[in-house]
């Protein structure tokens, strides 16, 4: 199977005179088929011309965008006064069909400013076409209620549900440290070891990992518990 997968980094691969992008340390990722030159690219943000420039470097088609969640620094829009660039431009560039939880089309909406025309609505357990590659789209609430991952022949996209050595927050609104801990538990943790893990941020020394390493030294695999997970979330 031919799959094709690249990890962008701001600051490094695009957006490279943006400070503010830098030290947001965004990963965006370009999935796709490498037989078919097909591709979606995941949380488009920052500086979607330089990431267009980077997949036509590649020789791939993009025929599709592939959502996280809806905060600013992942789909474009405002943030701390910063006008962040993502969805909206990548429509007027390219205009392909968006892939959004149903849960967090809304949000898409309102900071993106897109239309409910541009969505492609989804359920968790659903899977999307990239040529012959097929993403399944997890759902795993917590970070954001309609935050979702993407499974591609043994790569998880995780966004800003797990991280490398952590999780993402659940103090914004709409975050849910129970809905978190199941997600984490039921859903991530119950993949296969050797699963590589591709997050959201740049937050450790390494860009990628594993299922299986995460289960053994990132905390939020450790935590005795929901109680124990609440009282931990709760300082956050």
């Amino acid at each position: 199977m031919g799959l094709y997968l690249k990890q962008l980094l701001a600051g490094r691969d695009f957006a490279k005179n943006d400070a503010f992008a830098s030290g947001m340390a965004n990963f965006v990722y370009v999935l796709g088929d490498n037989e078919r030159k097909e591709c979606m690219v995941v949380d488009p943000a920052w500086d979607v011309p330089g990431i267009i420039d980077f997949i036509e470097s590649e020789e791939m088609n993009l025929v599709g965008a592939l959502v996280t969640h809806y905060h600013p620094d992942h789909v474009g829009g405002d943030l701390f006064g910063y006008k962040i660039s993502g969805l909206s431009q990548l429509l007027s560039l390219k205009p392909v069909r968006i892939h959004v939880s149903r849960l967090e089309s809304e949000g898409v909406k309102l900071v993106t400013g897109v239309s409910a025309g541009d969505l492609e609505e989804h359920e968790g357990g659903d899977e999307v076409e990239i040529g012959n590659i097929r993403a399944k789209l997890l759902h795993t609430p917590g970070h954001t209620p309609g935050s979702q991952c993407f499974l591609a022949d043994g790569n998880l996209v995780s966004g800003d549900t797990l991280f490398i050595g952590g999780c993402g927050r659940v103090d914004l609104p709409g975050g849910s440290a129970e809905d978190l801990y199941n997600s984490l538990t039921q859903v991530l943790g119950r993949l296969p070891d050797e699963t590589m893990l591709y997050p959201g941020h740049d937050y450790a020394s390494m860009p990628v990992s594993t299922i299986g390493a995460e289960k053994k030294g990132n905390y939020c695999f450790r935590v005795s518990g929901l109680e124990g997970w609440m009282s931990l979330m709760g300082r956050q």
